[in-house]
């Protein structure tokens, strides 16, 4: 609708140059005449402007007289059913009175159904955009996770065997700094990305939002106790993320 806006409004804009191009062209041609016929030809626009008001008077006109004749004839209608049936309605007076409270009723109920029902519908449709969005980022994670490991596998044999050299001498000091500082930044992307997909699953408001920051630091650190395990929370890691998948 956006696109078709744009070109509604360059076509507009094409015409309108157009037509002032053409009209400045041919009034130079014909010179000052235009100027002397121009209250003519206002004064026939206002005439046409007026004979359709008109018009549209005397349509409403008619429309009047004939709903006039229309609530005449409901009204007599009502009279003589009244005058006729005058017993049956003083008797049956209360099962109508009550059959109108009841309607009442339930037209305020329908109009509060038809309300939730609104709200339900774009609660579903903010719902479902945000596990799209949800979706993209898993995602890209995945894909950069893919990169750096293919870039790995690039590398040549004498640096992974540098690289394999110091991860060895270091590998206390590693794990160390693994369980202080808590996992890689990819996975504390994915831990709270399950965090807000879970969240979302179990909640239908917002306000249980305000305490995500906790729980994604708590899943972190949780998640930097298994880092030091090395291959082994690699998997563990890799199977997490699959259940973020949406």
């Amino acid at each position: 609708m956006e696109l078709q806006l744009d070109a509604a409004r360059t076509a507009y804009r094409r015409i309108l140059s157009e037509s002032a191009r053409r009209l400045n062209a041919q009034g130079s041609e014909l010179g000052a005449c235009i100027e002397k016929a121009r209250p003519y030809y206002e004064a026939r626009r206002l005439a046409k402007e007026v004979n359709e008001a008109e018009e549209e008077r005397q349509r409403s006109e008619r429309e009047h007289q004939r709903v006039t004749r229309l609530c005449q004839e409901a009204e007599a209608r009502v009279q003589a059913l009244q005058k006729a049936l005058r017993r049956a309605i003083l008797k049956s007076k209360p099962y109508f009175e009550l059959k109108a409270h009841f309607n009442q009723i339930l037209e305020e109920h329908k109009a509060a159904v038809t309300a939730l029902e609104a709200r339900v519908a774009r609660a579903k449709t903010r719902y479902a955009v945000a596990l799209r969005n949800l979706e993209q980022i898993s995602e890209q994670i995945h894909a950069r996770r893919l990169q750096r490991l293919g870039l790995r596998r690039a590398s040549p044999v004498g640096a992974e065997e540098e690289e394999t050299g110091e991860t060895g001498e270091a590998g206390e000091a590693a794990g160390g700094l693994l369980g202080a500082e808590g996992p890689p930044p990819d996975a504390l992307s994915v831990l709270s990305l399950q965090t807000i997909a879970s969240d979302l699953q179990k909640f239908d408001s917002v306000e249980h939002l305000l305490g995500l920051s906790d729980a994604a630091s708590l899943n972190s650190g949780e998640a930097g106790g298994q880092a030091g395990g090395g291959r082994r929370g690699g998997r563990g890691l890799s199977r997490h993320h699959r259940s973020v998948s949406l």
